[in-house]
């Protein structure tokens, strides 16, 4: 019998494919205490995770380790030199999220667009009749969006941009012309040259040492005053303090933020009082059915590793 350890809850319906398989013993912590998780790991087959961090010395302490099964996307928060070292296993759930991703990102860019926030105060506050002195809002018909990405994500995304008449540019230098053209976009091979004809721009890579701070005060300064910037990938891909500035400038019409370089982010983050940031806290994936998907595929993972049926596509490669 294998021993699973869950750290962090998961939904019960992937909870429940453990407990439906007489393979599987399972363990649930909810605990961030490096010292537990340390101790419970030693006999693991196995392990999920959602956002706790597996260290060096953590990963290390697991003797019989064999999969990590991650709860998302990303893994900044696994040591993957050890996990590389270790010869473990590491998955993700990389078909889970995509559609819940792409409704945020539009739920950003709508009410970003149309300043949700100040005409809903504007009803609210008991000032109905000085509608007409609030700034104008933005259409998205006809625009220029870039997706920065694209992944499951990016093409979830631009499916929807395509039903609202927008016109959609990839960037990717990992796509192929050939695969960006089939779902209807325009690839972009230089991103410095794309920026200024953008209306919108969203983000949708992984962090590393490439894309860490390629949005900074520099590119901003080449986007279009009434461009809407959003990222719910990673934080750390746009430089916060030049979002900040290129926002107080007037360089960009707004921003949308998922994700942050610090989660949470410290108080004295300037965009928690910037009226042009609209914010979220790292919540894209948080609907119902997503988390349903998810926590069903983190275990399904497993189960499959385990059965030597796990779909290489999910498997990270290190």
């Amino acid at each position: 019998m294998k021993k699973i350890l869950i750290i962090d809850p998961i939904h019960d319906e992937g909870i429940k494919l453990f407990k439906d398989n007489q393979s599987f013993q399972f363990e649930i912590i909810d605990s961030s205490d490096q010292n537990l998780v340390k101790d419970k790991i030693k006999n693991c087959d196995g392990l999920t995770v959602r956002t706790s961090l597996l260290t060096k010395d953590i990963i290390e302490a697991g003797n019989n380790l064999k999969i990590i099964s991650r709860h998302g996307v990303g893994y900044d928060n696994i040591n993957l030199e050890t996990v590389k070292k270790k010869n473990i296993t590491l998955a993700i759930t990389a078909t889970s999220n995509a559609v819940a991703v792409a409704e945020h990102v539009l739920f950003m860019l709508f009410n970003i667009a149309k300043r949700n926030n100040m005409y809903n105060e504007c009803v609210k506050s008991g000032k109905f009749s000085e509608r007409t002195k609030l700034p104008k809002t933005l259409e998205l018909w006809n625009k220029n969006i870039l997706i920065v990405g694209f992944g499951r994500i990016g093409k979830c995304l631009i499916k929807k941009f395509k039903g609202l008449e927008m016109n959609v540019y990839v960037y990717d230098p990992f796509v192929s012309k050939e695969i960006i053209e089939s779902f209807n976009g325009v690839k972009i091979d230089n991103l410095d040259d794309a920026i200024s004809i953008m209306d919108a721009i969203t983000i949708h890579m992984p962090l590393n040492k490439n894309t860490k701070y390629m949005i900074n005060y520099d590119v901003m300064k080449k986007m279009k005053n009434n461009c809407i910037l959003i990222n719910a990938a990673r934080g750390g891909i746009i430089e916060e303090n030049d979002l900040n500035k290129a926002l107080n400038e007037g360089l960009i019409f707004g921003a949308g933020l998922d994700v942050f370089e610090k989660e949470p982010p410290s108080s004295d983050n300037p965009l928690l009082k910037n009226d042009k940031a609209f914010l979220s806290p790292h919540s894209a994936v948080f609907t119902e059915e997503c988390l349903i998907r998810m926590g069903k595929e983190t275990t399904q993972n497993i189960i499959e590793f385990f059965d030597d049926k796990l779909d290489k596509s999910k498997i990270v490669e290190l």
